[in-house]
């Protein structure tokens, strides 16, 4: 008779890949995600990729915005942009934001270490989940981090108070609560594979209340609870999973300083709205007076063109295409290769139409986003 694997044996088997060497061979993110389905233990790797349900969320995150087209002017003057700005009293090169991915040193020997390294390189923040597996710590020692700090609160205000003052201590600058997962989502895939976290990994700001896999009650918080957490943060303080304009406006009232606009990657809800398609009301709602971010479902540059014409901010990376790159890649560079490296710019108008047809790997395209004559040329407007 055929044995079943404990759960101790499922777990050993989770061992983070060796690198692969030469970045080259990658031209465009979508590459990564088959590479890392072949380096990854199969536990990993479904707990990455997978959603909740049948994932219809999930990949409607991503073909939403391909139903969304870019429509050019032609024959105008061309003058000086910057899609540079200066973000909670920090200059952000581009618009992005390394996203909160838990355990990653499942994925990579590094693992955060080697992801706020390759953020770090290109200027841009980097948010430390809860569920991380290096401390606030060490990942604000390395020189030149922004760290932010995505905050789980289950229950204890004890616990969640003293993480606050930990992280805030250690010099992070903003803290995101997640307010999406009163219940952890029934993600199939990662069931069926038997992801587990082995016990040997440690969670530095994480409380293990169970299985990673286990759906349940998780994260349940009501409006009392963002007017305590806007007591007790001392930084900036956003709200993670926002898809109504109704709590919008109730956030800006408790005093928020930013809003994410996210669906959780489709990973809790199945059929859940995707999230570029409720930031325009949300947009609408906050009018300016906060930053607005937007994740799920970015894969090229003229993705993230389409979320600054929707109302966003800067959007956040996250997901399998980033996991992908620190799995093949060593980590780092592979961050940087497949989502922020910043190659140097040649004013060919190849390249433009490239962005513009969306052809161009999002490396190549986050650099455009740079250049004050591309964005202008293309005449996208603000919302």
């Amino acid at each position: 008779m055929k044995r079943i694997a404990s759960r101790n044996e499922r777990a050993r088997t989770l061992t983070p890949p060796a690198t692969i060497g030469d970045l080259s061979r990658f031209l465009a993110v979508r590459e990564f995600e088959p590479e890392a389905r072949q380096r990854l233990p199969r536990p990993v790797y479904e707990y990455v990729a997978g959603g909740a349900g049948d994932e219809y969320s999930l990949r409607a995150n991503e073909e939403s915005y391909r139903r969304i087209f870019l429509r050019p002017r032609v024959l105008r003057p061309v003058v000086p942009v910057e899609l540079g700005q200066k973000l909670f009293e920090h200059p952000l090169p581009v618009p992005l934001v390394l996203a909160p991915a838990a355990y990653q040193r499942l994925m990579h020997s590094e693992g955060e270490l080697g992801s706020v390294q390759g953020a770090t390189r290109c200027g841009v923040p980097f948010v430390l989940s809860s569920n991380g597996t290096v401390s606030m710590e060490e990942i604000t020692a390395i020189p030149g981090a922004r760290c932010w700090f995505q905050l789980y609160v289950q229950g204890d205000r004890g616990f969640t108070r003293e993480s606050i003052a930990r992280v805030e201590a250690a010099g992070c600058e903003t803290v995101c609560v997640t307010v999406d997962t009163p219940v952890l989502g029934l993600r199939p895939r990662q069931l069926r594979a038997g992801f587990a976290v082995p016990a040997g990994v440690k969670l530095p700001h994480a409380v293990r209340l169970r299985d990673a896999s286990d759906p349940g009650r998780h994260s349940a918080l009501t409006w009392h609870d963002v007017d305590w957490l806007r007591s007790v943060v001392k930084t900036k303080l956003l709200l993670k999973g926002v898809l109504h304009p109704e709590d919008a406006k109730l956030a800006l009232q408790a005093g928020v300083d930013g809003i994410m606009v996210s669906n959780h990657g489709g990973r809790n809800l199945d059929t859940i709205i995707p999230s570029i398609e409720a930031l325009p009301e949300v947009a609408q709602e906050v009018a300016g007076r906060v930053p607005i971010f937007v994740d799920g479902g970015i894969r090229r540059g003229t993705d993230v063109l389409k979320a600054l014409a929707r109302g966003a901010n800067a959007v956040l990376i996250r997901g399998v295409a980033r996991s992908g790159g620190s799995a093949a890649n060593g980590n780092h560079r592979g961050v940087q290769r497949s989502k922020l490296a910043r190659p140097r710019l040649r004013p060919a108008r190849s390249k433009y139409l490239r962005v513009a047809l969306g052809a161009a790997p999002m490396g190549e395209a986050a650099s455009l986003l740079r250049d004050r004559h591309f964005v202008k040329g293309l005449a996208i407007a603000r919302a």
